[in-house]
């Protein structure tokens, strides 16, 4: 009897996450016909993107290899989708503002604006700052430990747990950083 009701559970469910699936941006159709036509195009209004006339193996469709996005911007790895998908979003998005309506989610995110190449500077400039008081406080705790506490007469510290300290400091250290590069670039 119980597995009835587990199966209709999971039979609700499914028809939920369906319902579910999509944002509020994702569905609407201004933003939709922009996708698509982007896709098509390689442009947004009077914005043309170079990498869209490219297929995935890196083979010029109709240019050379100098008309390719530089190196040092290709760090972001932004295709034809995703530049289609943040300019459509940015158009959507003024195309609300004016009609006197909120922001909605694309794509499960809220919109941000691009500064620098960044997705969400504000979430890099805060990850970056953890990162540095985390580094400060590991650093700190070195200098205590060996610089200024007494010292064991083999050299150690008379706290036993100090290794784990470390442990700690780099790991934290390590997911700041890493969450600073995630931000930097947020992928769907």
């Amino acid at each position: 009897m119980i597995d009835h009701y587990w199966i209709g559970f999971f039979v609700v469910l499914a028809f939920l996450v369906g319902v579910l699936d999509a944002s509020a941006g994702d569905v609407d159709p201004f933003y939709r016909f922009c996708v698509d036509l982007c896709k098509n195009t390689g442009c947004v209004g009077d914005r043309c993107f170079p990498h869209c006339k490219f297929p995935s193996d890196g083979d010029s469709l109709d240019g050379h290899w100098y008309m390719q996005e530089p190196l040092y911007w290709q760090w972001r790895q932004w295709d034809c989708q995703s530049d289609c998908r943040y300019y459509c979003m940015v158009d959507t998005e003024k195309e609300r503002a004016s009609l006197g309506l909120g922001p909605v989610k694309y794509h499960g995110k809220w919109p941000f604006q691009r500064v620098y190449g960044i997705q969400e500077p504000v979430s890099v400039a805060l990850s970056a700052l953890n990162l540095a008081m985390h580094f400060h406080g590991w650093l700190s705790f070195f200098t205590l430990l060996y610089h200024k506490l007494p010292l064991k007469p083999d050299k150690k510290p008379y706290y036993d747990y100090t290794s784990l300290w470390h442990i700690y400091s780099l790991l934290a250290i390590n997911s700041w950083f890493w969450s600073a590069v995630f931000h930097s670039r947020v992928t769907d």
